[in-house]
């Protein structure tokens, strides 16, 4: 069990009977299966990490995280502007895409793009110091998506005085998806789904600590499990603002296979044994980033 904080106490919604359920139920799984987010999030490559990837900060000098708030680059080698020959992607269950890559100029700009909140040029009195680029390369790096960790081209830009490269995605965003978002406002009951069995799942979900687990619900059509818990808040006087995290089991009718898993609550698919929510995406485009 872990506790986190949420924004009110208890589950934050009203109990929902086992008829209410599967009338949201069927309206989520319609409203998935035709959304335009569906096909890319299932044979496509959704992004679910920044573009550029995250350095190893325990082995990056200190003053680095200050010039990259600051967008302090200063570019001091030749780009290319030639388009590179399409690249493909791969995924653990061995599956592959064909993507068109960016040039080393178009990666760059996105990886020196200004923040919008730096509002002072690289104070030098703050450990700010210019982000010297001194060349580039192409490589490789592992990033999660909508299928899974993912082997993806990245342009590699050496910085002097930074051991390792600094790496931006040169898929050309163009031919990526978008993260699906939650139709209104609201939390994402369930988090995350293991498959303990074909018909068996283990879900993992969010309740007030004051709430008391009635069992969980499920619904099935052809490509989408949508799942549920049922919370219903205790009568007490008093409860403290936080939530928990636990677990429950639920057994479907046939096995798993390749259908989507989808969150009752909020209406978003689940990403297997994953700490990603996509309810949290509602003001966060990875394409952009």
């Amino acid at each position: 069990m872990l506790l986190v904080l949420v924004a009110a106490c208890g589950s934050a919604r009203a109990p929902v009977t086992d008829g209410e359920f599967t009338d949201r139920a069927r309206e989520v799984a319609e409203r998935w299966q035709s959304s335009a987010k569906r096909e890319p999030w299932i044979s496509g490559f959704v992004p679910l990490r920044n573009l550029t990837v995250e350095p190893d900060w325990e082995r990056t000098p200190r003053w680095v995280g200050r010039s990259m708030i600051n967008s302090a680059w200063k570019l001091e080698s030749e780009l290319s502007a030639e388009t590179p020959a399409p690249a493909e992607l791969r995924w653990n269950d061995g599956s592959t895409l064909s993507v068109p890559v960016l040039t080393a100029t178009a990666a760059y700009a996105g990886l020196s793009r200004p923040k919008s909140f730096v509002d002072e040029e690289c104070p030098a009195g703050k450990g700010c110091r210019p982000l010297r680029v001194i060349a580039v390369a192409r490589g490789e790096a592992t990033m999660p998506s909508s299928r899974g960790d993912v082997r993806v081209p990245t342009w590699d830009f050496t910085v002097r005085g930074v051991p390792k490269p600094f790496r931006r995605v040169a898929v050309d965003p163009a031919a990526m998806g978008g993260p699906p978002r939650p139709p209104d406002d609201g939390i994402q009951e369930v988090r995350t789904y293991e498959v303990r069995a074909p018909t068996e799942l283990r879900l993992s979900y969010l309740h007030g600590t004051c709430d008391t687990t009635y069992g969980s619900r499920v619904h099935e059509t052809p490509r989408t499990v949508v799942v549920d818990v049922d919370v219903r808040r205790d009568d007490v006087e008093f409860c403290t603002d936080m939530g928990k995290i636990d677990r429950i089991g639920v057994t479907l009718r046939e096995p798993l296979g390749r259908r989507v898993v989808l969150d009752s609550s909020s209406g978003v698919p689940l990403l297997e044994q994953s700490d990603i929510h996509l309810v949290e995406f509602q003001n966060y485009e990875p394409r952009r980033s």
